[in-house]
């Protein structure tokens, strides 16, 4: 069985090998990547740097990080801070940018709480990061393009959550579906301010050039993902660790599908560098589906036959 470390590396060398255009597009080029020390971060940041290192990408992208590091500087990050290609910046994105800020040629903005738990906890901050931090980095992109330096690409990351709750006739859900969204329920300061960042990207798109993209993430898994995260599958591995039995939130009924995060790191990319201005892009897998009772069963048998588990 591979190490942790070996199958981070064999996942840069996979991401950065289907990415040969793309790297070779942003060679050179600045990018900055909000919210840079999640989950996302952990592949979207280490993946451009590991292109520097084995010459994918000369001259060599120079990469910023603005994250706010509100659960800590994650250890992966503050690893990599000697790269002198890296830049790491403490700045929460619901303020205004730092007076240093320098022109970029890319920027992504994943900069917000994606975990239904803590999103709970704080709805008004997760509002401020999709909507007041969305429009600061497309108002500073617009000033950049009007003094003659206009952005390569600009990537919002929104959420498969703007689709909602679909009717059974609408599963599984066509990209042509609308989505039916509470604008009050307990979810609504994700789902509706997501929904409001992609009308923010769209309309800057059109009224002002800006070159803004969306990507919707579906049910991303993989390295980087914290086992505090209280998402689905670092419940389950929290539970396995434990020793004790997996507990399900539900009758185990419901059916997903995974996109490991190696894959969905290159359609990010794609759209960044490649993506149609103005177009929204969802990144999963269609299979296999698998309901979180059957999942729950494959990690435990997958436990018992790695770890002795006897939950």
């Amino acid at each position: 069985m591979k190490s942790a470390k070996e199958v981070v590396e064999t996942d840069l060398d996979y991401i950065c090998d289907n990415l040969g255009a793309e790297l070779s597009a942003m060679a050179g080029k600045e990018l900055l990547i909000v919210g840079g020390a999640g989950f996302l971060g952990y592949y979207l940041v280490q993946s451009v740097l590991h292109a520097n290192r084995i010459g994918r990408a000369r001259p060599p992208v120079q990469v910023t990080v603005y994250d706010n590091y509100s659960r800590g500087m994650p250890s992966w990050l503050s690893d990599l801070s000697s790269d002198t290609n890296l830049t790491l910046v403490r700045h929460d994105i619901t303020d205004p940018l730092p007076h240093h800020i320098r022109d970029f040629d890319y920027i992504v903005h994943g900069g917000s709480i994606a975990s239904p738990t803590y999103y709970r906890q704080y709805p008004i901050e997760t509002m401020d990061a999709n909507v007041n931090g969305v429009r600061t980095l497309l108002e500073y992109a617009r000033r950049q393009g009007d003094r003659g330096k206009p952005l390569d690409g600009f990537l919002f990351f929104s959420s498969s959550e703007i689709y909602g709750d679909p009717t059974p006739d609408d599963i599984p859900t066509p990209e042509t579906y609308r989505g039916s969204v509470s604008c009050t329920g307990p979810r609504a300061c994700y789902d509706e301010s997501k929904r409001y960042g992609e009308t923010l990207c769209v309309n800057f798109a059109r009224q002002h050039g800006v070159p803004a993209k969306t990507a919707r993430p579906f049910n991303n898994i993989g390295p980087g993902l914290k086992i505090s995260d209280r998402r689905v599958l670092p419940d389950f591995a929290r539970d396995v660790l434990a020793g004790r039995d997996i507990v399900m939130l539900s009758d185990g009924g419901p059916r997903r599908t995974f996109c490991y995060v190696a894959d969905a790191v290159i359609g990010y990319y794609k759209i960044l560098v490649r993506g149609h201005v103005g177009e929204a892009y969802n990144i999963g897998v269609e299979s296999p589906e698998i309901s979180v009772a059957e999942l729950a069963d494959r990690v435990a048998r997958l436990a018992r036959e790695l770890f002795g588990y006897r939950g």
